[in-house]
């Protein structure tokens, strides 16, 4: 890949630019996340979200809708407002593939309480960050065990990062978060694009493979950070700028795989 690095910096950054745009969101959960204003609802909005983005995208999008909605146009200040019993009784009837109704009142009830120590789930998080850190990891780990503390186990929405997952839907939650650009909100603060790790699914994983930029053949946390490496190899200090752009192919309806190829050929 190194001798041919530059070539590929101008493909990727061809396709960054044609397709990192609103316009190609949908169908994706992060377009929930504009509905919001303010930082502190974005936040909010976008973990839950993210937390929910896995399985069929036209039911991770009822899934998501069927929890923002329960919360209005300011979901910060009603779960700030609402009891651990009121949250319960609003989704006792929640079902979402492996999420069940404790998990999803669990998460909420963490944020409640986490927000009114910290201010907000942006402070948490660098509670537990360093500058020195080569990554997120540890940041992570101190973010979803305080979650948990606060709320009670939610293991199909923040899993544990020892288990050797990707942790893919935490990791797009950052991109979200910390990048800003049209489609990336950058609602977080101190935290930089370097650190972030490419939120890994199986998807992504077969691009990245085609790409050369992996050839591990699971798609787990030692791939995730492998892409990474290889990533910031060509935009050191933004390695996760093509994650969008790449995962329209094969997403969208008009866009597939073998056209990705084309952009590179």
């Amino acid at each position: 890949m190194t001798k041919c690095r530059g070539k590929l910096l101008i493909a990727l950054n061809a396709v960054y630019k044609k397709y990192n745009r609103r316009v190609f969101v949908n169908p994706d959960p992060l377009q929930f996340v504009y509905d919001y204003k303010t930082p502190a609802n974005k936040e909010i909005a976008a973990i839950i979200a993210s937390s929910l983005a896995y399985g069929n995208v036209k039911q991770i999008l009822k899934a998501v809708d069927k929890v923002l909605s329960k919360l209005g146009k300011n979901p910060k200040k009603f779960i700030l407002n609402a009891s651990d019993g009121e949250l319960r009784k609003l989704f006792k009837n929640f079902k979402y593939r492996f999420t069940k109704p404790t998990e999803i009142s669990n998460m909420l009830i963490a944020i409640r309480k986490v927000v009114l120590k910290y201010g907000s789930l942006n402070k948490c998080f660098l509670n537990y960050f360093s500058a020195k850190d080569k990554t997120i990891l540890k940041a992570y780990a101190g973010f979803v065990k305080e979650m948990i503390a606060a709320g009670g186990k939610m293991p199909s929405l923040l899993p544990c990062p020892n288990k050797g997952s990707a942790f893919k839907r935490f990791n797009l939650y950052l991109r979200w978060m910390v990048r800003k650009d049209d489609v990336d909100c950058g609602c977080w603060k101190k935290i930089p694009k370097s650190k972030l790790i490419v939120p890994l699914d199986t998807h992504m994983h077969k691009i990245a493979k085609r790409l050369h930029l992996t050839k591990r053949k699971s798609a787990d946390l030692k791939t995730a950070l492998e892409i990474t490496k290889n990533f910031a190899k060509i935009c050191p200090t933004d390695p996760v700028k093509f994650d969008f752009s790449l995962t329209r192919f094969g997403i969208r309806q008009e866009l597939n795989l073998q056209q990705l190829e084309n952009c590179f050929n």
